[in-house]
């Protein structure tokens, strides 16, 4: 890569536009002192991206334009432009010539362009560091500046040489990733604090979570035994019923046949007589069974309020924890079961039916104990009557039916019959009411089915299933009972868990968990970022250390036979060296303190001493040097140093002044060197030097304050230089 030209414009004394091509590997600019051509120098770090006002001589970015004059107005920007002959694509760009130019403008802002196109100073920066080049590094050095590689400290110089060396990017390099490792530990400890602070919610959301799903697991098991519970009862129910229609067809059946004969036979013995014996009889039985009727109903609703009665004091018992319900359903169902069996206790079963049926429910509302105590009252009264007249009744037949006996020319066959046909009617309507007994009470478990049916639709959100096929065995009632015991229990126990919002919480448990994990990827991917940051600090830090001691290596040759050109012999040489230094703010943390610094607080700094050894003399030390040796060892070292690592060009900025005619020969002979490797622009009043270049440009400036480039020859730049 070659540096073609440089274009100023408005820049400090360069009111107009002044253009300086360099064809040549050596160019010098001459001119007498206060013509400007140390701004040539001060150009090139402009463009090139220095932000330091104060090394460009000036305190702020409108100090670059030109001010103006009586003879020139004041320019409202000021542009530096270079451009560089990139055939060997030294710059990462694809074009064969690359163009930088930078403008500041009175308002201090700056723009920066490439090949026309605005970029970045960060990218303009990135770019030049892969050629070594930098805004204010040491291939430009102005008068006064070269022996501040003498004069630094040890660590400073250690930086000049670093620059030096090319090892400025891989420096960048691992501060940015230090930065990125100091953001990523802040990252991390920010989202473990966020962690940490979302924990005891997802730990209670986890607790709610949990008994959520044991509410669901009691209502999975309340679902199952319900589903059990009513398609049993649903089967039990349907063969109920199917077996109560069977046990009705032929008792109603025969009762009807029995209706029946019984009319034909007493129209048969009406014909016969006409006696008014056996019309009374006739009247006595219908009189009789209107009395069994009645005292039927009376048994009947006596018994039920009997069953009230009993209800009422059973759940009082219960309240007291003393008689379970159940003890006396059960007595109740083996009292039918065992009256069941005999034919002539209708009423009895009847009564414990209807006792049976009021047990199993809830007692009427609106009725107190006490009314139902004063209504079983008025009915003992009344069955009491009804019983008394049924007696009375029974007697008057038995009478009539012995005076009818005695009378021998009643057809006794036929009487016979029709007394037959009447008892058996008599036990079939026995039959006929425990059956209906039986049929209403299974009607009220059916009602009480659709009622659980519906309860459980509601507790479960669904219907549950009851067409399930299960073994149905001939089983005790009370089985299916222990069922329905165990669902009531599972009821309370659901819901006493309580299944509320669970939807909600459930959702924000999701979410919650959710963003857990997101964090804790986010973590483990932050931690992955920091180790590979830390691993390429590592990597960084052993190319740089590498690389440093391979240059000073190679900056001790060419320093040595530079110092030796210089100087006719001697020796110099440069040595890494390790120094201890205490920790920022571990002083003042110590102060006033007995107790002795801790290795804690105690850094290791590196950095780079300068020996020398001057022939025929005792100087061992850089403060025995005199001006012009400090001069010639400044300007020996920082050849060395460009030789090392060439960059494309070096800027030399009246680096001479203080040379004598023998040293300006030698300081002329090293310039020779250094222009095989790079191109060199001499700012000199030297002739030695100015004799060395190929192209020379003088710079003059007129009345008007406007610094002007001359088209001289070497012969009249010397007479511009005078």
């Amino acid at each position: 890569m070659r540096l073609k030209s440089i274009e100023l414009s408005g820049f400090k004394s360069f009111a107009k536009k002044t253009q300086l091509e360099f064809g040549s590997s050596i160019t010098g600019v001459v001119g007498p002192n206060g013509s400007g051509k140390s701004n040539i120098a001060e150009s090139f770090r402009f463009v090139l991206g220095e932000q330091s006002m104060k090394s460009m001589r000036g305190r702020r970015g409108e100090d670059m334009i030109w001010n103006g004059s009586a003879a020139v107005p004041r320019a409202g920007r000021a542009s530096v432009r270079l451009v560089f002959d990139n055939s060997d694509r030294a710059l990462n760009l694809d074009f064969d010539e690359v163009s930088i130019e930078r403008v500041v403008h009175r308002d201090g802002v700056n723009d920066y362009l490439l090949n026309g196109s605005h970029v970045r100073l960060r990218d303009v920066a990135e770019l030049l560091s892969q050629a070594n080049i930098g805004s204010s590094g040491h291939h430009i050095i102005s008068q006064g500046e070269a022996d501040r590689v003498l004069t630094a400290s040890s660590r400073e110089r250690r930086e000049m040489i670093e620059d030096a060396l090319g090892l400025t990017a891989f420096l960048y390099k691992r501060e940015e990733a230090e930065r990125k490792l100091d953001k990523t530990g802040e990252n991390m400890r920010e989202v473990a604090a966020v962690r940490r602070e979302l924990q005891p919610h997802l730990k209670f959301l986890m607790g709610q979570v949990k008994k959520i799903e044991q509410a669901q697991a009691l209502r999975e098991e309340l679902a199952d035994k319900y589903t059990d519970y009513l398609a049993r009862e649903q089967q039990y129910l349907k063969l109920t019923r199917a077996q109560l229609m069977a046990e009705k067809g032929e008792p109603e059946h025969e009762h009807a046949r029995l209706g029946e004969r019984i009319n034909h036979l007493r129209q048969e013995l009406s014909k016969k007589r006409d006696d008014v014996g056996a019309s009374e009889l006739v009247r006595l039985e219908e009189e009789g069974r209107t009395v069994a009727k009645k005292q039927e109903a009376a048994i009947r609703e006596l018994g039920g309020i009997e069953g009230e009665l009993r209800a009422h004091a059973t759940l009082a018992k219960e309240q007291g924890g003393t008689i379970a319900l159940s003890e006396a359903r059960s007595f109740a169902e083996r009292v039918v079961s065992e009256l069941e069996g005999s034919g002539n206790l209708a009423a009895l079963i009847v009564l414990a039916k209807e006792f049976l049926r009021r047990l199993t429910h809830t007692p009427s509302a609106g009725r107190t104990t006490e009314e139902l105590h004063a209504k079983k009252h008025e009915l003992e009264k009344d069955l009491a009557h009804l019983r008394a007249q049924e007696e009375q009744t029974r007697s008057a037949v038995a009478k009539l039916r012995q005076e009818l006996e005695s009378q021998k020319d009643m057809s006794r066959d036929a009487e016979r019959e029709l007394f037959a046909a009447m008892a058996r009617r008599s036990e079939l309507e026995s039959t006929l009411a425990g059956l209906r007994a039986r049929s209403e009470l299974l009607a009220r478990e059916e009602e009480q089915y659709k009622a659980e049916l519906r309860e459980a639709a509601v507790l479960l959100s669904r219907i549950p299933e009851t067409d399930v096929q299960v073994v149905f065995e001939d089983e005790p009632r009370g089985a299916q009972e222990d069922r329905r015991r165990k669902i009531e229990r599972l009821k309370i126990r659901l819901e006493e868990a309580g299944l509320g919002n669970s939807s909600e919480v459930l959702k924000e448990h999701a979410e919650t968990s959710e963003r857990d994990a997101f964090l804790a990827r986010e973590l483990a991917d932050l931690e992955q970022s920091a180790a590979k940051l830390r691993e390429l600090i590592e990597e960084l830090t052993k190319t740089l250390e590498t690389r440093f001691v391979d240059g000073i290596d190679k900056i001790n040759i060419e320093f040595e036979n530079f110092f030796k050109l210089m100087f006719g012999g001697g020796a110099a040489s440069l040595a890494i060296v390790k120094e201890k230094k205490l920790k920022r703010g571990a002083s003042e943390a110590h102060e006033g303190d007995d107790e002795e610094l801790q290795d804690a607080d105690i850094e290791i700094e590196e950095g780079v001493d300068i020996s020398i050894a001057l022939p025929h003399k005792r100087v061992k030390g850089l403060h025995m040097l005199s001006g012009g040796e400090r001069a010639l060892t400044s300007i020996a070292l920082i050849f060395a140093m460009s030789q090392v690592n060439p960059p494309p060009f070096i800027i030399l900025d009246e680096t001479d002044a203080a040379l004598d005619e023998a040293n300006s020969r030698r300081y002329g002979d090293m310039i020779e060197n250094l222009a095989r490797k790079s191109q060199l622009i001499l700012i000199t009043h030297n002739r030695e030097t100015m004799s060395r270049a190929g192209i020379l440009y003088g710079i003059t400036m007129g009345s008007d304050g406007v610094s002007k480039l001359l088209s001289v020859k070497f012969e009249e730049a010397l007479a511009v230089a005078k």
